[in-house]
């Protein structure tokens, strides 16, 4: 009976220990088993975005603090202000009269319009004659001077219409005028039944007794 006895023992305490690894497992500390991952997460560095720069409070040292005063307003045209524009045609109004003095000579005349102010060129006018276009030459040697126009202002050109003695001569009634060489807009003026033969013209001038030609 005896070794009966040994056999069942040994085999009850097999099949104990066989229950006991079965169990194991089962039987673990489930927080145990949760708590290893939280541990790991909460052992991992917490990543924070950079901090935006502080705006400055203060302007850099130097800086202006203000804008810059505006230029005082005094209605006069500043140093820099382009002058007035130089005289067109279009831009004056031409007369011509006869005169009787140093044997005869057509005085031009020139204004400029109501509202105009311009320069007149330091040169002599264009005059000429008929559709063949006998051209006035030059009654002066000294150079001209440039000469402002507005309002009442006025300047003056002496024309001789013939300087030749013996020469047949053409007659004209009618002078055509440019203030510019060449002038796109010359005028017409009526002078009345004129001989030309070899005309000249002065400069412009600012009086009429500046103006009469000499040949």
């Amino acid at each position: 009976m005896r070794p009966r006895r040994l056999v069942l023992t040994a085999v009850a305490v097999a099949a104990l220990a066989a229950t006991a690894s079965a169990c194991g497992p089962e039987n673990s500390d489930p927080a145990t088993s949760a708590s290893g991952p939280a541990t790991s997460a909460a052992a991992a560095p917490a990543t924070t975005a950079p901090a935006a720069p502080a705006a400055p409070t203060s302007a850099p040292a130097g800086a202006p603090t203000s804008a810059p005063a505006a230029a005082p307003t005094t209605g006069k045209p500043s140093a820099s202000a382009p002058a007035a524009g130089t005289c067109a045609t279009k831009d004056v109004v031409l007369t011509a009269k006869a005169e009787s003095q140093a044997g005869g000579y057509i005085l031009i005349t020139v204004k400029a319009k109501p509202g105009v102010t311009c320069t007149l060129a330091a040169r002599r006018p264009v005059i000429a004659f008929g559709s063949g276009g006998i051209e006035a030459a030059k009654a002066e040697q000294t150079a001209a001077q440039p000469i402002k126009l507005s309002g009442s202002d006025a300047a003056y050109a002496g024309v001789m219409t013939k300087t030749t003695k013996d020469n047949p001569a053409i007659q004209f009634s009618d002078v055509i005028v440019g203030v510019n060489d060449p002038d796109p807009d010359p005028v017409s003026l009526p002078i009345g039944p004129t001989n030309v033969d070899k005309p000249i013209v002065t400069n412009w001038h600012t009086r009429p007794a500046e103006a009469v030609p000499i040949h």
